[in-house]
């Protein structure tokens, strides 16, 4: 786990692209054939962070198809979406946000694609208006953004995760009073 919390701080100080493993063994302390008896690529660290996330994101998937979309289950997911990324970590949020020109060529970059559009599906019905539409995808933007655009507010990792799910379920598609964002 060290190894993969020093690469995320290198990737967040220089970028995916301008790290390499060269500097991270240094950052390490360790040789660079040490690191290759653990991680052959830059790649592979990055599939070994975004599995745990997969995993956690596969639970709610999973959930999800089993659930009728109601306006109580679409709060659900969001709630039990914001937990799964929640555990991961801010710093691999920032990461995945941070990266995504990266992520876009990788294999985990399109598995989360993959995940995402399932769970905005469940959030966001086609027959809405755009802006309705828009809401219930930005929720999702909320939670996955505010760690980076909240980081030079005084405020813990919890505060900006509680806030931010605050701001997702406020932005949702339709309430229980049956009402819906303004179009």
């Amino acid at each position: 786990m060290r190894i993969q919390n020093v690469a995320l701080e290198l990737f967040a100080e220089q970028g995916y692209d301008k790290t390499s493993l060269r500097e991270l063994s240094e950052r390490l302390g360790m040789t660079k054939a040490s690191l290759y008896y653990y991680f052959k690529s830059k790649d592979d660290i990055v599939q070994s962070l975004v599995d745990d996330l997969l995993t956690a994101v596969d639970e709610v998937v999973d959930w999800a198809r089993g659930q009728e979309r109601t306006p109580e289950n679409r709060r659900e997911l969001i709630e039990r979406y914001a937990k799964a990324i929640r555990s991961q970590g801010t710093p691999l949020l920032r990461f995945l946000m941070e990266n995504q020109p990266a992520l876009r060529v990788h294999e985990c970059g399109g598995a989360l694609r993959d995940r995402m559009r399932v769970l905005v599906d469940f959030v966001v019905d086609p027959r809405d208006p755009l802006p309705v539409q828009l809401c219930g995808r930005m929720a999702f933007f909320a939670l996955h953004g505010a760690p980076m655009i909240m980081n030079d507010v005084e405020a813990t990792s919890d505060e900006v995760f509680d806030a931010a799910c605050a701001v997702a379920l406020s932005m949702l598609p339709g309430d229980d009073d049956g009402e819906r964002p303004p179009s």
